[in-house]
């Protein structure tokens, strides 16, 4: 029902949501709108709250849609109507914000109404911040790496927390990759569980040595990166049935492990999903039945540090940890690959252009390149991402490789 031809009111769980400028188009490419965001996450609650349900939640918010700037919002407003619960998380620097904690289709309403595009959970519920229930497998395929290979070290991984009592439970990520989640007692600290995660990592990657690594720097990457610092405190990954910020709307979609083997993710968005989940109910509606124990994985972790693998590096902004690695990047070290910075920029996509400018500007050492030899860093300040374009020359005859470009 309409309330203003500039706002409009949705009933959702026995609440009103106001939708303010509803008509607002949040994906140009494929014509949906605020409204049309609002409605997607009333449609999927019951599978969305699967994930984000009684967790708190960074909001990451869109205000211009798809293409326009987008910001970390920690902090749930002040103005927000009375059924918006919240919980007090404190941050790896010490500082604290009462976050968000969706608890029905009427929050996550609310939450899409402030732009809110993607779901960002952390893996705690409201009633115990300090032990995660959730351990997240996010496999990040580098450019170029085909569908068939990310599926295969999904299939690595799941035999691995098979063979340590874990059940894992796929999901597109809405992107490239595939994220599975793994449902854990809640008696172990974060740190635990990031040991926990990389000691999978490193048992996919010895399994799989050609197909996927555990290595953190971009620079010494291969196939796909098992990413094992999701784990880390504070660190957030899009959940179940939540919409990316693609152009055609993509959704980070549960699947079963049948339909992994032959499902491509651009079918799963904002106009497909919600059918889906009406006729053929929730992938993951057991997911919660039977959380699982990582006694084995750290029981591998301990192997591993017993043979020489200690920790393994944290991502930058976090304090230094006790047996970490040299926290600076092979490119700031000796690295054994030629690595020039070709761009920086706020947008992901200026940053894109400006290395496709680039190859235009030096076609013969663009002739030589890989996929996986343009590298776009995600650089996470406090409230927001900037980007890095590196370009690694290995595969570039030394008398074609271009020198750095000054600074400015």
């Amino acid at each position: 029902m309409a309330a203003s031809q500039s706002a409009t009111v949705i009933a959702a769980d026995g609440h009103e949501v106001a939708v303010s400028n509803p008509g607002k188009v949040l994906f140009p490419e494929v014509k949906l709108t605020k409204l049309d965001l609002v409605r997607y996450y009333v449609d999927v609650a019951e599978g969305a709250l699967r994930g984000t349900g009684g967790r708190p939640c960074v909001l990451v918010r869109y205000p211009d849609g798809v293409g326009g700037e987008f910001f970390f919002q920690k902090r749930a407003p002040a103005n927000r109507p009375d059924f918006i619960e919240v919980s007090t998380i404190r941050f790896p620097s010490g500082r604290t914000a009462e976050e968000v904690v969706p608890r029905n289709a009427a929050a996550l309403a609310w939450m899409a109404n402030l732009g809110c595009l993607e779901l960002h959970p952390h893996p705690v519920r409201a009633e115990d911040l300090d032990h995660p229930d959730e351990l997240r497998v996010d496999l990040d395929p580098m450019p170029g790496v085909p569908w068939p290979q990310i599926r295969e070290v999904a299939m690595v991984a799941r035999e691995v927390l098979h063979e340590h009592g874990l059940v894992a439970w796929p999901k597109t990520s809405g992107s490239r990759g595939i994220h599975l989640l793994v449902r854990i007692e809640a008696r172990w600290s974060f740190d635990q569980v990031r040991r926990a995660a990389l000691a999978l990592a490193r048992e996919v990657e010895r399994r799989a040595r050609q197909l996927a690594t555990s290595a953190w720097w971009k620079e010494e990457r291969h196939g796909v990166f098992v990413d094992y610092n999701q784990n880390a405190k504070d660190r957030t990954v899009a959940s179940a049935y939540s919409v990316r910020p693609r152009p055609d709307a993509r959704v980070s979609t549960p699947v079963t492990w049948e339909e992994l083997g032959d499902c491509d993710p651009a079918d799963f968005t904002m106009k497909t999903v919600p059918a889906r989940l009406r006729q053929h109910g929730d992938p993951h509606a057991r997911i919660d039945e039977s959380p699982g124990s990582l006694d084995a994985l750290l029981e591998l972790s301990a192997k591993h540090e017993s043979a020489g693998q200690g920790d393994a590096p944290w991502p930058p902004h976090y304090r230094k940890q006790a047996g970490e690695p040299t926290r600076a990047a092979p490119s700031k070290r000796r690295s054994s690959k030629p690595l020039i910075e070709v761009a920086r920029s706020d947008r992901e996509a200026e940053a894109v252009a400006a290395a496709e400018a680039w190859k235009q500007k030096h076609p013969k050492a663009a002739a030589h390149l890989e996929p996986a030899d343009v590298l776009v860093d995600r650089m996470r300040g406090s409230s927001s991402l900037w980007y890095r374009v590196r370009i690694n020359l290995e595969h570039v005859p030394a008398k074609l490789r271009p020198r750095e470009p000054k600074p400015g």
